[in-house]
């Protein structure tokens, strides 16, 4: 007898125990983010917004697009948000996300010393300006990472007709890292790079690096969210992450994101289809 009570005990425990699991996991997503968004501040003021309404915890890999959309497609991930159209399009074509949604934009900004050795300050042609940067041989700092920020700066550069990665390691410098330790390089080198502007206002160690360049319509940069199919990754947890993406590009969601700023200066405009 008593060994039947304590298997019945032992079954109902490991039931409750896998129960429970399952509830957590199903109140909670895992999102792959490029990291200006995370840099920048804004998921530390949505994503209480949204637990607090919906009780489903949000965990962000905060990596460069290009790695975010690889972890994606490798199922480890139940919603996309990065800044790469082509990418994402793709990510959707190939099967891994149901639907991309615009969801909100800024732009990119070169910044660079007070010296201004390229002379390209208030220059409203970015391509000019990186001509003067590769004409003088001033330092330019890339990501190097194939991350939204990076696939733009090497559209740019195309454009341009130069290839500055024939002089890598000289004038041009890849660090292949995120946008946060990039910045703190070319700081540290008194050198020009290209960021995402709200992740330029969040950041501290300026030194006398400023905006230079801005204002170009090159240098849009739009931010998507993407669903992922559970048909082709059958661990996501498409129901909260839908509820997720359903918040973002609807009113709420939308409201906050205009609402989000630092110093005064809106860092993302919302702009979700």
């Amino acid at each position: 007898m008593k060994k039947l009570a304590l298997t019945t005990l032992l079954t109902a425990i490991i039931a409750f125990t896998t129960t429970a699991g399952a509830f957590a996991k199903n109140n909670s997503i895992l999102v792959q983010s490029t990291t200006s968004t995370a840099n920048s501040g804004l998921y530390d003021y949505l994503l209480p917004l949204f637990e607090s309404e919906t009780g489903i915890k949000v965990n962000v890999v905060a990596v460069g697009t290009g790695q975010a959309i690889r972890n994606a497609s490798n199922c480890d991930a139940d919603v996309l948000l990065v800044h790469a159209r082509d990418a994402e399009e793709k990510f959707v074509t190939d099967g891994y996300g149901t639907q991309r949604h615009d969801l909100m934009y800024n732009d990119f900004v070169i910044i660079g010393p007070a010296q201004d050795k390229a002379n390209i300050r208030e220059l409203s042609n970015v391509i000019d300006a990186l001509h003067e940067i590769a004409d003088k041989n001033a330092v330019f700092v890339s990501r190097g990472d194939n991350s939204g920020t990076h696939k733009t700066e090497l559209k740019l550069w195309k454009e341009t007709g130069i290839d500055p990665t024939i002089d890598s390691g000289k004038w041009y410098r890849e660090t292949g890292s995120g946008m946060g330790a990039t910045l703190n390089i070319a700081v540290g080198m008194g050198a020009y790079t290209m960021t995402d502007r709200a992740t330029w206002i969040n950041f501290k160690n300026r030194g006398d690096h400023k905006v230079l360049v801005q204002g170009d319509e090159r240098l849009f940069n739009q931010y998507g969210v993407t669903l992922i199919n559970g048909d082709k990754c059958q661990s996501a947890n498409v129901t909260q992450g839908k509820l997720f993406v359903e918040w973002l590009i609807g009113d709420k969601g939308q409201s906050e994101i205009a609402n989000y700023r630092l110093n005064d200066q809106q860092l993302f405009h919302p702009n979700a289809r």
